[in-house]
């Protein structure tokens, strides 16, 4: 519980956590807060300036961008949740953390997490429209609709984040509250709990298979369906030029994915804490500094976008 009993009937809060972060590894202190003080200033100019180009250019004005630029910012909360708190961890080599902040920090940061998976389903889905519907894509992917997803997309991540915290708020900690982490992550607390967490992993493998299973079963047939309908295309230029609309996506789902499955696919009874802390390093600082650059890399307007952003900045 967040409370305990102490001398009777006074109730005191519980005290707080120790991060670890890689205190085991102190030669290598300088050179993680380094790298990750780096990927973080990178991270938030990229994925601001994609936000700025999206909503200033009106050659962007259009449901694939309007679904990047929720990209870009759960990205750019998703990584200042976690961050600033391990920088300092990183500094110090182990840094406390209250309840209250420990809580907070695990509900916005599973939040997020969920609401990227469900979003990345969503712009699956909008390709699909694009590739396979063309004619009925203007209909299809209203401005409307566009909301509408989007509203769904963080209900489905704040509301499923809450029952997560909830549950594990029940729970009670044992007198060691040190975290072999950079941050609060769900399968770190279970660890320290000295309740039965059976519920918590139960409802924590029912939402990675309802939740990220069902959005990743959304991006399967909609690129199975994508990639039947551009085989069928005659001109192999033409083929060429339909999947690059996709390719941005594919490799942000990759990236996504990949880590996410290794985190929680599993009970954290199976996980290595080592493995948990290199898994989630995927996620903040480096998959949001990647994305940006891998929406922009191979995208002729973006990059055209930033040359008239660039001209309207110096041609007054």
């Amino acid at each position: 519980n967040f409370t305990e009993a102490m001398d009777g009937d006074n109730l005191t809060l519980l005290p707080g956590f120790i991060l670890l972060g890689f205190s085991d590894a102190p030669e290598l202190q300088t050179t993680i807060f380094s790298i990750s003080l780096s990927l973080y200033i990178l991270m938030a100019l990229g994925n601001l300036v994609m936000i700025l180009l999206i909503n200033t250019d009106p050659q962007l004005h259009s449901p694939m961008y309007f679904f990047l630029t929720h990209l870009s910012f759960i990205d750019f909360c998703l990584s200042s949740t976690i961050i600033p708190k391990a920088l300092e961890t990183f500094l110090l080599g182990r840094s406390h953390i209250s309840l209250l902040g420990c809580f907070t920090q695990m509900f916005f940061f599973l939040a997020l997490v969920i609401s990227e998976c469900f979003l990345l389903g969503v712009m699956a889905y909008d390709r699909y429209v694009a590739v396979c519907q063309p004619l009925l894509y203007t209909t299809t992917m209203s401005r409307d609709r566009c909301y509408s997803m989007v509203v769904l997309v963080y209900t489905t991540g704040f509301l499923s984040s809450l029952v997560h915290t909830v549950l594990a708020g029940r729970l009670s900690f044992c007198q060691d509250r040190s975290i072999n982490h950079f941050f609060c992550e769900l399968p770190t607390l279970l660890q320290l709990s000295c309740s039965d967490a059976h519920t918590n992993e139960i409802f924590q493998v029912s939402d990675a298979v309802l939740i990220d299973g069902g959005s990743f079963l959304i991006i399967l047939i909609s690129y199975t369906y994508i990639i039947h309908t551009i085989l069928q295309i005659p001109l192999a230029r033409s083929r060429l030029k339909a999947f690059s609309t996709c390719t941005s996506h594919l490799a942000v789902i990759t990236i996504f994915y990949m880590p996410g499955m290794l985190t929680y696919f599993q009970p954290h009874k199976a996980r290595s804490q080592d493995q948990t802390k290199l898994v989630s390093a995927c996620y903040a600082p480096l998959t949001p500094t990647l994305n940006p650059v891998i929406c922009s890399l191979r995208n002729t307007e973006v990059k055209g976008a930033m040359r008239r952003l660039w001209v309207r900045k110096l041609v007054p």
